[in-house]
This record gives C-alpha cells, structure tokens and sequence, in this order.
C-alpha cells in the first residue's frame, strides 16, 4: 500500500501535446501543483509518461498530516478544518484522515463529492530546488522518481 505524492515542476510552454493531455488527467494542470494517488499500473504508466516534467515519491504520515492542515482546500477556497472533516466524512480528525488515505480505505482524488478539492497548491521550495528542474533526480536533477526524499521538498513547498 503505497500513496504516491506527485508534483508537477515544470511548467506550460513547450509542452507536447500528449504529456499536456496526461498531466491533465492527472489534475497537474500548473507548475507546483500537488497530487496524490495510490500505485497502480495505470499510474504507474502515466508517470512513466511525464516523467520529464514531474517528480514523485511515496509521501509519509507527518508530511501528509501538514500537507491537509496547511495547503488542503474545501469549495470556496476555505482551509480544510478537522470540523469540515467531522461533518462531511464522517471521521474524528485530519490525522484519521491521512491515516485513511495511507491505508488506501480512502482516494484522495475521490473526495470532491464532498467538496476537497483533490489538488494542493504549493509554493516554490524554500532555498529553492538544490539541482538542475530538466534532468533526472539520479543524475543530479529534480524530475522523475525520488522516493521517500519527495518530503523533504514537500516540507519546504508547503
């Protein structure tokens, strides 16, 4: 069970069609916006697809946390509280939330019935990105896969 925290860093012009049109249906329309979702094949595949302008890593359980408290939004860009988390789900807390979403009980991206927008917004990181945004994270770069290394820019995006 792993939930896959998927940010988008490069940004709109030059864009191939193709990629434009996964990155889209991955709900990573602009530059620094955040997503998560469970690994699947599909998934997988459409990483493996925008790869160039993405990086991704399987997010933990404080990130998380201060990913919903900080930067999740309900319908009219109102922060989400434990409150709206109680009377719309059903559940005790923001924590119980993220435990939820870690243990695959509950799709992030499948909570917009109830009013969670299924994107996060984020900002630059802070000190900004420590290597190049056009090459791979492996060879000295920010893109593709990071691993458990994706929190540590989460927390300095957030």
């Amino acid at each position: 069970m792993v939930v896959y925290a998927i940010i988008r860093i490069r940004g709109i012009p030059d864009t191939p069609y193709d990629i434009e049109y996964t990155l889209r249906l991955l709900r990573l329309v602009r530059k620094f916006h955040c997503v998560l979702y469970p690994d699947t094949p599909s998934i997988r595949g459409m990483l493996a697809k925008v790869k160039d302008w993405v990086t991704w890593g399987e997010i933990d359980r404080p990130t998380l946390i201060e990913l919903l408290r900080k930067r999740g939004r309900v319908v009219g860009n109102k922060p989400l509280t434990d409150e709206y988390v109680k009377q719309k789900l059903g559940l005790s807390s923001i924590e119980e939330l993220a435990d939820k979403i870690l243990r695959e009980e509950i799709l992030f991206h499948k909570l917009e019935k109830y009013g969670i927008k299924p994107v996060f917004r984020l900002h630059p990181p802070r000190g900004g990105f420590r290597k190049s945004t056009k090459k791979p994270y492996g060879a000295g770069g920010e893109l593709g896969y990071r691993g458990i290394a994706i929190n540590e820019l989460l927390r300095r995006m957030i």
